[in-house]
C-alpha cells in the first residue's frame, strides 16, 4: 500500500510537469509507428524523424517496403545506427504483414509479438498509441531507470519492471507512464547526472541527491 500511494504521488506531480506528454515519434499511420519505433532502438526520436519522411516517401506501404532493395533501405536508415539489422527486422516485418495481416499492422500484443524486430516495449507503444488498447507499460531506459531510482522497482529485466509499475499503478495511468517518465528522464533525472537540486519530486524520490554527479540546477 505504501508503494502505491508512492507511485500514485509520483504521477500526479508528472502529470501537472508534463500535462500534454505524448510519443515523439512522427507518423501517421500504424505502419509508420511501427518501423519509427524499430528504428528508435538505441537512438533518439528525434533523429529517426529525421529518417523517417524519406523511408516513407519511397516506401509508404508494408507491401513497398517488402519489395525495396535491402542496400536502398540501408542507405536510409544508416543514421539511426545498427542499420544493417533494424533494415532486415523493418523489412521481415513488412513482409510479414503482408503475407499474414493483409498488409494492416494487428491491434493484438500477442500478433504485434510475433514481428520480427518487435518486444514487448514496441508492442505496448503501438497497441496503446496506434489503436487506444493499453495493456501494459512501455518500459524503455528511461522508464527503467526512473522506475529504480524512484523506487518503485528493484527487477533488472524489463518485463518484470513492467510488471511492478503495473502492481503500483491502476490501469488508467498505464498509458501516461512511458512519455512522462521519457519527458522527466531527458529533462531531469538523466542517466549521468540528474539535476536533483532543480527537481520538485526530490523530497519524495529515495535516490536523489545520492546518483553520482548529481546536480544542484538544470
Amino acid at each position: 500500500m505504501e508503494r502505491e500511494k508512492h507511485a500514485r504521488a509520483i504521477m500526479d506531480r508528472l502529470a501537472k510537469l508534463y500535462p500534454e506528454a505524448h510519443v515523439m515519434l512522427s507518423y501517421t499511420t500504424p505502419y509508420e509507428l511501427l518501423v519509427a519505433v524499430i528504428l528508435s532502438a538505441q537512438t533518439t526520436d528525434v533523429g529517426v524523424n529525421k529518417v523517417t519522411p524519406i523511408l516513407f516517401d519511397h516506401y509508404p506501404t508494408p507491401q513497398a517496403l517488402a519489395d525495396a532493395e535491402v542496400e536502398d533501405v540501408e542507405e536510409i536508415v544508416h543514421a539511426t545506427g545498427f542499420f544493417r539489422s533494424k533494415t532486415k527486422s523493418i523489412m521481415a516485418t513488412a513482409r510479414m504483414l503482408v503475407d499474414e495481416f493483409g498488409g494492416l499492422v494487428p491491434d493484438t500484443m500477442e500478433e504485434l509479438m510475433r514481428l520480427p524486430g518487435v518486444a514487448r516495449k514496441t508492442a505496448n507503444i503501438v497497441i496503446s498509441n496506434a489503436f487506444g488498447k493499453v495493456e501494459g507499460i512501455a518500459v524503455d531506459t528511461h522508464v527503467f531507470r526512473l522506475a529504480h531510482r524512484f523506487g518503485l522497482s528493484e527487477n533488472k529485466n524489463p518485463d518484470k519492471v513492467e510488471r511492478d509499475l503495473m502492481a503500483v499503478l491502476p490501469a488508467e495511468e498505464w498509458f501516461h507512464v512511458n512519455c512522462r517518465f521519457i519527458d522527466h528522464g531527458r529533462a531531469i533525472c538523466t542517466a549521468k547526472r540528474p539535476a536533483c537540486g532543480a527537481c520538485t519530486l526530490a523530497d519524495i524520490c529515495p535516490a536523489a541527491f545520492t546518483v553520482a554527479g548529481w546536480r544542484e540546477e538544470i
